[in-house]
């Protein structure tokens, strides 16, 4: 009989040869997402479900925007304008929101829902409004202008437009909205400064800055925890983090500044970003718990992060020992080089990661340029 610790390694064996077998059966794919009959597509925005959202160019050369799912890129038409229509975001529900121009060449904001797209209207019936996001329940909020012509801050439910106000001054911009209803953006102070601010239940509340001028919020995660980029008083320009009235300057790799992106945080609090270095270079960063960590490159000297999702994987782009860009995937310490499209030299993950890790991204040659879709697949 044999003993239980020959029967443990055997099985240890059988366990490790299956995972290696199952391995060698998948492998990560880069699909091209096509084009509306033009030359290009960009990406914007992937959910849950694998649906994308960007944009593309047509066959007379207009942009017009564009829902992806299983393989068919639908156009989403316009609002009658002669001008196009522009996509920025999409939620659960495959609602898109972006811009697009009426039959009197007026930009507005529109939902497109299961086939047809909504004219969101303006404030006080004026001539330019923009949707930059929409959550799962369906909130929109941009920017349209008022009845004096100045640009504010709007949130759409139900149908109709409320203005948010502003922080003191004339001016104010909705960028983000998450599944608690609160709205993030960019308002102008009494004092003609731009702070970003976060809205709830009627009230506005100014995130402040890191000591210089402007700040600019990028990304709120479902806690409200709000990270954006910050003049300094030095007249340098930082990431921040903002937390229940604390805000929080990320510093650097040891260089000048650090940025954010959208989409750089998740609801674990862990950031990403772009940071300079104190030998010149700009590394692709994580911040976690206060301490911010290089994220090294594929052998050349830059790289970026751009999103994180809730399982911590991390995309962006590097460049590499031969100094092309090419989109790149951190996960448990590891960094893997995503390739490019046959014939192109560079690509990058700027579109976003599900939390079922499909990628989103990019890639191009100088007289080409593609959405393009990672994930795994079967090896045929």
């Amino acid at each position: 009989m044999k003993s239980k610790t020959s029967k443990l390694l055997i099985l240890t064996v059988i366990v490790a040869t299956f995972v290696a077998a199952q391995a060698a059966f998948a492998q990560l794919a880069i699909i091209d997402l096509g084009t509306l009959g033009g030359p290009s597509s960009t990406p914007l925005a992937i959910n849950q479900r694998g649906q994308v959202v960007g944009n593309s160019t047509t066959a007379s050369g207009e942009e017009h925007a564009f829902f992806w799912e299983d393989g068919a890129m639908t156009d989403l038409g316009t609002l009658g304008g002669s001008y196009g229509a522009w996509a920025n975001a999409i939620n659960v529900r495959g609602q898109i929101v972006g811009y697009s121009f009426t039959p009197s060449n007026q930009a507005h904001a529109f939902l497109w829902d299961r086939g047809a797209m909504t004219d969101l209207g303006t404030l006080a019936g004026y001539t330019y409004s923009q949707a930059y996001a929409i959550n799962d329940r369906g909130d929109v909020v941009g920017v349209s202008n008022n009845a004096t012509g100045e640009g504010r801050a709007f949130l759409w439910q139900n149908g109709a437009m409320t203005d948010l106000g502003t922080l003191g001054g004339s001016s104010s911009v909705a960028y983000l909205v998450n599944e608690r209803g609160q709205v993030v953006g960019n308002s102008e102070t009494a004092s003609y400064d731009f702070h970003p601010f976060l809205w709830q239940n009627g009230v506005m509340t100014d995130l402040g800055t890191l000591g210089g001028g402007w700040a600019m919020p990028l990304s709120v995660n479902e806690r409200g925890q709000v990270v954006g980029n910050s003049a300094t008083a030095l007249g340098e320009y930082h990431a921040f983090f903002w937390d229940n009235g604390v805000l929080i300057d990320l510093g650097t790799l040891g260089g000048a500044n650090s940025s954010v992106s959208r989409s750089s945080i998740n609801d674990r609090g862990q950031v990403v970003g772009y940071s300079d270095t104190a030998s010149g270079e700009g590394h692709a960063f994580l911040w976690e718990n206060g301490t911010m960590t290089d994220l090294g490159t594929l052998g050349g000297l830059y790289s970026q992060a751009f999103f994180i999702n809730e399982r911590g994987q991390i995309v962006g782009n590097s460049t590499t020992t031969s100094d092309e860009t090419h989109a790149v995937l951190w996960e448990n310490g590891t960094m893997t080089d995503l390739g490019t499209l046959f014939g192109h030299y560079w690509s990058s993950a700027e579109g976003g990661i599900n939390e079922r890790g499909q990628i989103l991204g990019v890639s191009g040659s100088d007289s080409d340029m593609r959405a393009v879709l990672w994930e795994v697949k079967p090896i045929p």
